[in-house]
């Protein structure tokens, strides 16, 4: 990428759209906010030199596709971060996933698709336009009003954006949907989080946790009735066996939504004091002078207890 001038006149970008000034709130810039777009300004060079002609052999080398691994795993590192309750290092993370933010924006500059001003000037106006509330003359008294007005305004928003192709291929229940915009590639666990939590927001849910206990009973019912007796065997479940395993884990998620609880992040949590413990076994094998997996199923249960009393 050439290094680019500093001039008001830079060329926009094929594809990029310039909103209007009337749809710009205003809002107040402090200080603070200065010297956050200064910084945000040095990044943007910082990145765009590096992929630069002199710049660096491996930033010029990536792609889009090239550099979505990256994404994924400092997202997940600031959500380890989060945890830490070390303030440098959350901040450190945030910053690594910041600049993915900045590199891909400027890869799309590269190929006339838009630029880093654009992304910022999109989330400025989306964050107006779904907040009529603060900017407008809307009502909102409680978060629950605001999540129900946010999933109208984002399902017109969709409306929108897919009226040219309704308009030639008929009527699309698909893109005027609440759930229309929730990405498919999602994780399942986070997909059907998000899938029930835009429902819930209209008020498609379940009154009480009773509820989805007595839902929770039914699939477990549903279940037994068509698993095997023993352990499964090597070949290809069945359709119907992973159709009802599937609703008992999506039961599962919304009893964690329902309690305000991301089952993503539940998960991961439950996951890593799942291994610690075994970890923990293992290592009380090795006093021991035995592999844990040479132990007797009544040991392992033993060591399991012993984990769990050790946190």
């Amino acid at each position: 990428m050439r290094q680019r001038k500093q001039s008001s006149k830079r060329r926009q970008p094929k594809g990029a759209r310039r909103r209007s000034a009337p749809n710009r709130a205003r809002i107040a810039i402090t200080a603070r906010d200065r010297a956050a777009g200064k910084w945000f300004e040095r990044l943007v060079a910082l990145q765009a030199r590096l992929r630069g002609a002199n710049g660096c052999p491996w930033d010029r080398e990536q792609t889009h596709g090239s550099l979505r691994k990256f994404l994924i795993e400092e997202t997940y590192e600031v959500l380890d971060a989060m945890e830490s309750d070390d303030p440098r290092k959350f901040c450190s993370e945030l910053g690594d996933l910041l600049l993915q933010v900045v590199f891909q924006a400027i890869l799309a500059e590269e190929t006339g698709g838009f630029t880093i001003s654009d992304v910022i000037e999109s989330v400025h106006a989306k964050m107006v336009r779904r907040h009529p509330h603060v900017f407008g003359s809307t009502k909102a008294g409680t978060s629950a009003e605001v999540l129900k007005s946010w999933e109208q305004i984002k399902a017109e928003e969709r409306a929108e954006e897919h009226s040219a192709k309704v308009r030639t291929a008929g009527n699309n229940a698909a893109a005027n949907s609440i759930l229309g915009g929730v990405p498919r590639s999602l994780p399942a666990v986070l997909e059907a989080y998000q899938l029930t939590r835009r429902a819930s927001h209209v008020g498609f849910d379940w009154e009480n946790l009773g509820g989805i206990f007595d839902k929770l009973d039914e699939e477990k019912r549903e279940l037994a009735a068509v698993a095997p007796p023993g352990r499964a065997s090597a070949t290809k479940p069945s359709a119907r066996l992973e159709e009802e395993v599937g609703d008992l884990l999506f039961v599962g998620v919304n009893v964690a939504r329902f309690l305000g609880v991301d089952p993503e992040i539940a998960l991961k949590s439950a996951n890593r004091k799942f291994k610690q413990r075994f970890q923990w076994m293992e290592t009380a094998a090795a006093r021991e002078g035995r592999r844990f997996a040479d132990l007797p199923r009544e040991r392992m249960e033993e060591l399991w207890n012993e984990a769990k009393a050790h946190g």
